[in-house]
């Protein structure tokens, strides 16, 4: 009997590409219009986003047949940079350091800061794997 193939990454995928949607509608006017409970909510939406983002690519990349020594999103990022799946290791890597910052710091003008960042520059990147991986998938369906 055959094992069927492995379709983890598109599972994460459509995982991915929902908290994408919900994140990209939090924050189509900016967040200089959101309440601070709004921001907190977008916050709250960039950080899982983020974190289905780097596994899916994870997840995908080892679907084609990419070994990732070691399995850390700094890795994962190198790797999909050099598979172009990313335009930009660097604004990954940016967004890590970001999401650490989101979820462990409270300076009000940080925060502000990295919420800007996350509209600015992490929801077009975002949006860009989001697109690369839906070829993958529509191709793969």
């Amino acid at each position: 009997m055959n094992k069927p193939p492995d379709i983890r990454w598109q599972q994460r995928f459509q995982n991915f590409d929902r908290a994408l949607k919900r994140l990209a509608k939090a924050l189509v006017d900016g967040p200089g219009v959101l309440s601070e409970l709004e921001q907190e909510g977008a916050v709250q939406r960039f950080e899982y986003t983020y974190e289905l983002g780097w596994k899916t690519l994870k997840d995908f990349l080892e679907f084609s047949g990419v070994t990732i020594n070691p399995i850390t999103p700094k890795q994962v990022f190198k790797s999909a940079y050099a598979a172009k799946l990313i335009e930009s290791e660097v604004d990954w890597i940016d967004m890590l350091n970001h999401r650490n910052l989101l979820a462990h710091d409270y300076d009000e003008e940080k925060f502000e800061e990295a919420l800007q960042a996350v509209h600015d520059n992490y929801l077009p990147a975002l949006t860009n794997l989001r697109n690369r991986l839906n070829r993958e998938f529509n191709d793969a369906s």
